[in-house]
């Protein structure tokens, strides 16, 4: 089944190839699904991509001008340094030779920047808008919980083989054990000795998966054993726990502008392709 945009046609091969372009991860997203709604589905939005892409070659082909050929040489010569190979390149922008290249360079710089155009007088967002925004989304602002550590640590390296630096740290742990301040014990043993060991305020993703399994189940104040992560054998100390957190609306509030305006620039782009439909002949043969 083919479709007819405004007098173009569009193959049922170039459907199929959308289809394909976005199946990975449509179905990924979408594998909860029946089979079949799934597939019916794509195929309306591989139509729908399709249509809107022709709609969109098509007025700037009428309604904008042709890129300064120095532009397209420029942005051809950097394709050029990324594709060893000339075949893929041709395949990647589904032309079969460099004039026909450079008419597709022209044609996607042309659509870039007429979707620019489109979105770029936007208005800046209210404050009643960034208020509301701050209130219905505080859950994804919220920090994790922080938790200050400090940390001996002996790298194993080509320096420090396993067995010495475990030696090394059972003695630190032994002099902790006999009561001496952490804080003496980082500056006679560690191997990163700056500021005294500490890492400040940390929260989960921050450091190593190994690490975190252990000082994010200790108490204020309290001293680890002996661990190993990757990079070598640590004892940690936490100082000071704080809960998770929802920073204060003036703290995002420049994120919150951003978000906002990047959804009006999408709406804006939506609508001007809406029109272009609107105004379509689209028949399916």
């Amino acid at each position: 089944m083919a479709l007819v945009v405004n007098g173009n046609t569009i193959e049922e091969t170039q459907i199929k190839e959308e289809m394909e372009r976005l199946r990975p991860r449509y179905e990924e997203v979408f594998a909860d699904w029946d089979p079949e709604e799934r597939e019916a589905q794509l195929l309306e939005w591989s139509k729908e991509n399709v249509v809107e892409r022709v709609l969109l070659h098509q007025e700037v082909k009428t309604n904008s001008e042709a890129v300064p050929e120095a532009e397209i040489e420029a942005v051809l010569a950097k394709l050029k340094e990324q594709y060893e190979d000339k075949k893929q390149l041709y395949t990647d922008f589904n032309v079969n030779d460099e004039d026909k290249l450079r008419e597709a360079i022209d044609l996607q710089m042309r659509v870039e920047r007429k979707l620019k155009d489109v979105s770029s007088n936007v208005s800046k967002p209210s404050q009643t808008d960034i208020e509301a925004y701050y209130d219905q989304h505080k859950e994804r602002f919220k920090s994790g919980e922080q938790l200050r550590v400090a940390h001996i640590v002996k790298y194993v390296n080509w320096q420090t083989d396993e067995a010495t630096a475990l030696q090394t740290m059972t003695k630190a742990k032994d002099e902790l054990n006999d009561g001496a301040p952490f804080e003496f014990v980082v500056d006679k043993y560690t191997d990163c000795a700056d500021s005294g060991g500490d890492l400040g305020y940390v929260v989960k993703g921050q450091l190593v998966e190994e690490f975190e399994d252990v000082v994010f189940n200790l108490g204020v104040g309290q001293v680890s054993d002996i661990f190993r992560t990757r990079f070598g054998f640590h004892i940690a100390k936490v100082y000071d726990r704080k809960p998770p957190t929802v920073p204060a609306l003036k703290e995002v509030a420049q994120q919150i502008v951003q978000e906002l305006q990047e959804q009006m620039r999408e709406n804006a782009v939506n609508e001007f392709i809406d029109q272009l439909k609107s105004r379509a002949s689209i028949q399916e043969v």
